[in-house]
């Protein structure tokens, strides 16, 4: 295990040094949040699409984390009822981006690079940014616990030469529920495939959820930890090309909580088992 990634890790998890603004992007007529560092021109953003049933609200202190790192880090609230287009969320994932690359933030004092730009979600939300990466050219795509949509993101994904990320929850990396292996397997461009120790697929999302009852959608505070600071050292070496960070990129590189993943390695195939949450997502299809 590397000292300096164990370090830089560490730090990651934490805050930034920057203070968080919040905004309402329905001003500019698309429903969502954004979240900005207090001040900053030509700055990198990052817009994150949420899971099934969830919301941007579920996810407002990992955009927040990103803003204090010195990323704009908008969300689109769409598509939060039970039969969500995924095309319609990559297509408001990409008006999100307009906004924030065409529209000085705040109180004029926020600017985004147009060269500096990624696409990022959970669930559901990571299969439309891969969807909206194939409609747009961007720096970096992340999907975080990537799940099926319709079409389906790996049939995309051999058109993207994009650098990517992709974490998997090592509980259920091969489940039904995650198609982050045939996902990374697929993509054109370099792809590092991490799995987060002891994460669930839906561990990162904050609040209350509808699945709860069924024991879906607990929220992880390790797994969020992790996951916001990997996302973070992801996107500052490829956005703002900082060195410091490139073990974030690295598919050799050993990260503390996780291990990667060669998602072109054989392996055994099992049947399915199905928790009652997941039968529970399948059925939206």
């Amino acid at each position: 295990m590397s000292a300096s990634a164990k370090s830089l890790l560490s730090t990651l998890t934490s805050r930034g040094p920057h203070r968080v603004l919040r905004g309402n992007l329905a001003i500019a007529g698309q429903p969502g949040v954004v979240f900005t560092p207090e001040s900053g021109l030509s700055l990198p953003a990052v817009v994150f699409g949420h899971s099934w049933l969830t919301g941007a609200a579920n996810y407002r202190a990992t955009l927040e984390h990103l803003a204090s790192w010195g990323f704009v880090a908008a969300a689109p609230d769409t598509e939060r009822g039970p039969i969500p287009s995924h095309l319609g969320l990559a297509t408001d994932l990409l008006t999100t981006l307009d906004i924030c690359t065409s529209v000085r933030l705040g109180d004029g004092e926020i600017s985004v690079h147009p060269d500096r730009l990624a696409l990022a979600g959970h669930g559901m939300g990571a299969g439309a940014a891969v969807i909206a990466a194939g409609q747009r050219k961007v720096a970096a795509v992340a999907a975080l616990y990537p799940a099926p949509t319709a079409p389906s993101a790996e049939t995309i994904a051999p058109d993207i030469d994009t650098p990517a990320l992709v974490l998997a929850g090592a509980t259920d990396i091969e489940s039904v529920s995650s198609n982050a292996i045939p996902l990374a397997a697929a993509w054109a461009g370099p792809v590092v495939l991490r799995e987060v120790d002891g994460a669930s697929y839906n561990g990162i999302v904050e609040g209350r959820r509808a699945l709860a009852a069924l024991g879906a959608g607990k929220h992880e505070a390790k797994t969020a930890r992790t996951t916001r600071a990997v996302l973070t050292g992801f996107l500052l070496h490829k956005l703002l090309r900082d060195k410091t960070y490139a073990a974030f990129s690295d598919p050799e590189a050993l990260i503390p909580h996780t291990t990667v993943v060669d998602p072109d390695a054989p392996r055994e195939q099992e049947k399915p088992k199905l928790s009652a949450g997941q039968i529970a997502q399948l059925l939206r299809r």
